[in-house]
């Protein structure tokens, strides 16, 4: 799939977790894992878009490629159209995969099931959700939810429109919830449109991003995986990440 490209956007700012993206796993960044599993998706070029030298040398210290885009940048989606303006002017990729640095475990399977809504439906962005399992995520404001259309399942893939994304319990009275998996698959004309929209009321409201999109009508398909991929935002999710990775290793 030659019309895709996998970008990771990375910074070295964060709060919880300083430096996160070059935390070591077992003898490698956690950047240089997200690489890998981007790779052994096998469906493009995969770039680092980073806020500086610090991680574009680590990065291609591992044979990977980085790009420097602006630190001042005001979000990861900004970054990625910057790398990707230098990377590709010619706007020869119609796809793009917008791969959270952060996720160290991903299944390489789920980052190829991100592009269905949008390679094979007519979705503007896909993304990935999974049914929440543990009773205690549906109240967690920090477990993204997703009210979403009936599921429709072809090609052994259920795919469902999102309606809205809250960190609340959604539908109300459902009988499954669906939390969020952050990866985004867009389309090269939604990708650019979207970083030319103000924040806007609801996305500002819940903090979160991919709510702008949904006010300015884009549509966004839900795939649907079996698990959710662990994200790491805190140093107990590092080592958590760590222990799962020595015992796979085993």
């Amino acid at each position: 799939m030659t019309q895709t490209v996998i970008v990771i956007p990375a910074r070295l700012g964060s709060t919880r977790l300083p430096n996160k993206p070059l935390a070591d796993i077992d003898g490698k960044p956690m950047i240089i894992r997200v690489v890998e599993q981007a790779k052994s998706a096998n469906l493009g070029p995969v770039i680092v878009a980073c806020c500086g030298p610090e991680i574009r040398c680590v990065v291609e210290s591992h044979g990977g490629f980085a790009i420097e885009t602006d630190p001042d940048l005001p979000s990861g989606s900004d970054r990625i159209v910057a790398a990707l303006r230098q990377y590709d002017p010619d706007n020869k990729f119609e796809y793009i995969i917008n791969l959270q640095g952060d996720l160290p475990l991903i299944d390489p399977r789920d980052i190829k099931k991100s592009l269905i809504p949008i390679t094979r439906y007519d979705y503007d962005i896909g993304t990935l959700g999974a049914e929440i399992k543990d009773p205690n995520e549906i109240n967690n404001p920090n477990v993204v939810k997703i009210a979403l259309s009936a599921w429709q399942t072809n090609d052994d893939l259920s795919i469902a429109k999102a309606i809205y994304f809250s960190r609340l319990p959604v539908p109300a009275t459902a009988k499954h919830f669906y939390h969020h998996i952050g990866i985004y698959a867009y389309r090269r004309y939604a990708l650019e449109r979207f970083v030319t929209l103000s924040p806007s009321y609801l996305e500002t409201t819940e903090k979160l991003e991919q709510l702008r999109a949904l006010e300015d009508g884009m549509t966004i398909g839900v795939g649907l995986v079996d698990s959710v991929p662990l994200s790491v935002d805190t140093p107990q999710d590092l080592e958590n990440v760590r222990d799962i990775t020595k015992s796979v290793k085993r």
